[in-house]
């Protein structure tokens, strides 16, 4: 057998770093990372953030969802390299000040999680949906905002229970058009 093959020289993962700037959860970061590196990894290896959960991988999950400018995610399928210039917030940027933001609280008031590996994934999208006034405000359109993101326990019913009452906490306007898209 011909072992050429495996005597190659082994080639870099990566080829070169790209400086990035971002906030990240409210402070400013530079970071050298590879151009390949997708957001996901290098919130948990480059960062030790470890609340953003890598699920599927193929954005399939929701369980590594972050808020990127605001708007709801999969980390994992997106290159960190465009974040730059952009506001980056991962679970452990929800709370503020040592209290957790009213979401996180009511998760836990609701014992809207289980295992807890989506948990954090959930709340990222529940905040992102709360503050978009094109989603209505009844369990139906919240279910099918949320639909992105899988419980495999299948905490459902608490996670919608969690959200609705985040939104009474938040002040958020229940008179919006029910189903509004």
């Amino acid at each position: 057998m011909d072992d050429s093959v495996h005597s190659r020289p082994r080639v870099p993962e990566t080829l070169g770093t790209q400086t990035l700037n971002f906030t990240l959860n409210g402070e400013p970061r530079t970071l050298d990372v590879a151009p390949n590196a997708v957001l996901l990894d290098v919130l948990r290896e480059q960062l030790g953030l470890g609340g953003t959960k890598k699920g599927c991988d193929h954005g399939q999950c929701g369980a590594c969802t972050v808020h990127v400018d605001g708007q709801a995610m999969n980390s994992c399928l997106r290159l960190a390299v465009m974040c730059e210039g952009q506001q980056v917030t991962t679970v452990e940027g929800l709370a503020r000040d040592g209290e957790l933001h009213p979401v996180q609280q009511n998760f836990l008031e609701c014992d809207a999680y289980q295992c807890g590996y989506c948990t954090p994934g959930q709340m990222m999208s529940a905040t992102a949906l709360l503050n978009d006034e094109r989603i209505g405000t009844d369990d139906a359109s919240v279910k099918e905002a949320m639909s992105g993101n899988i419980c495999r326990c299948g905490a459902y019913k608490n996670i919608v229970e969690a959200i609705q009452k985040s939104r009474v906490q938040l002040g958020h306007d229940a008179t919006r058009k029910e189903g509004a898209a």
